[in-house]
């Protein structure tokens, strides 16, 4: 039912933004990978409700319990499984929009599909439920960092604001130095000024997290379907409020003339290399040894705290009020979802490599 993702490293995640808690269960983690549970942590506190006045002012610890999979502090090759309990809910602050569907929300799609629908900050449908897809993830980096893969996502833009330097320029090291974890501290105080007086004006608004992924083995990608870009596009847009996701040159790429575009290849040393790398280090569906670069856009918060107009269940014209705690713009906590989904690629393309060819 859509619920889980992965073919050897698979996950499935449950759980609703007011229910008791959420978790995910991770099935194929190789056996005596160490697990350590203060990064799970670390990493759940990165995309945390509640961390800046640029955020959700809902207060959540997302304090994590490990209930299987781990012994004496190392996996075990069975299934893990996590929770995340849920402890600031304020179910109230939406009773008044039990009945009725609030605008670009999944109010009337989920009622249609399913003829039933939690109207608690939207159920299932809320971004909450990426808090297990963290903790997956944090598991995900633990295995890649195991064989030296470093992914290192950040904001790059927000609203009109512009990170223009490309990613070569930057030092990743400030990105967890302001809270909107762009690396550029100068343009980092432009768009938390931006964020800001779109929240003081009670709106929202959208942006981009860009992503590297760096020391990627080359040969990872199962052409013809799951090709490593494609399933890189449908991690990233099964996140919510994505609107966007261009990979290398993307969409700036139809503008170079193909002489342009192409990435000569040379040696280095023993190695093959590519001189630029407009392909984003995927070639042919496959990674290529090259830096993985992409770009995720997220369109504005959709609960706006302004009325607005629409319908309830029986068609009748209504007026929505915003209420409750919301993020003014999302994409500061997406950082870690984006790292996240990436990784969790990553790990699942490295154990399907192992089934590629027969080595003798």
């Amino acid at each position: 039912m859509g619920n889980s993702f992965g073919k050897v490293f698979k996950i499935s995640t449950f759980g609703e933004s007011h229910g008791k808690g959420l978790g995910v269960i991770i099935d194929g983690c190789p056996a005596g990978l160490p697990i350590d549970e203060d990064y799970i942590r670390q990493e759940l506190q990165r995309r945390k409700p509640g961390q800046s006045k640029i955020t959700t002012q809902r207060k959540e610890e997302d304090e994590c319990q490990v209930l299987s999979g781990v012994f004496e502090g190392k996996s075990t090759g069975t299934p893990i499984a996590i929770v995340i309990m849920n402890t600031d809910q304020k179910s109230k602050d939406y009773s008044h929009i039990a009945d009725k569907y609030r605008p670009s929300h999944a109010d009337f799609t989920y009622q249609e599909k399913f003829g039933v629908r939690d109207y608690r900050g939207g159920g299932r449908s809320s971004a909450r439920e990426t808090a297990a897809r963290v903790a997956a993830g944090a598991v995900a980096k633990l295995f890649l960092k195991h064989i030296g893969v470093e992914i290192n996502g950040y904001v790059s833009q927000a609203g009109h604001i512009k990170l223009e330097k490309p990613y070569q320029e930057l030092d990743f090291a400030e990105i967890e130095k302001n809270i909107v974890r762009c690396p550029d501290p100068e343009v980092a105080q432009d768009m938390i000024d931006y964020i800001d007086e779109i929240r003081k004006n009670r709106d929202t608004v959208g942006g981009v997290v860009s992503c590297v992924a760096k020391n990627v083995p080359v040969g990872l990608g199962e052409p013809v379907f799951d090709r490593l870009h494609a399933e890189l596009g449908k991690s990233m847009l099964s996140i919510n409020a994505v609107k966007g996701f261009e990979y290398g040159s993307g969409f700036e790429g139809v503008t170079m003339l193909g002489s342009e575009h192409n990435d000569a290849f040379y040696m280095d040393g023993e190695q093959v290399r590519t001189k630029t790398n407009n392909s984003g280090g995927i070639q042919g569906g496959i990674s290529n040894g090259e830096d993985i670069y992409f770009r995720v856009a997220f369109k504005p918060v959709a609960t706006i705290m302004k009325d607005q107009e629409s319908v309830n269940q029986s068609g009748d014209a209504v007026t929505v009020s915003g209420k409750g705690r919301h993020d003014p713009c999302v994409v500061p906590r997406a950082v870690p979802i984006v790292e996240a989904m990436a990784a969790l690629v990553l790990a699942d393309f490295l154990l399907l490599k192992r089934l590629n060819k027969l080595d003798v």
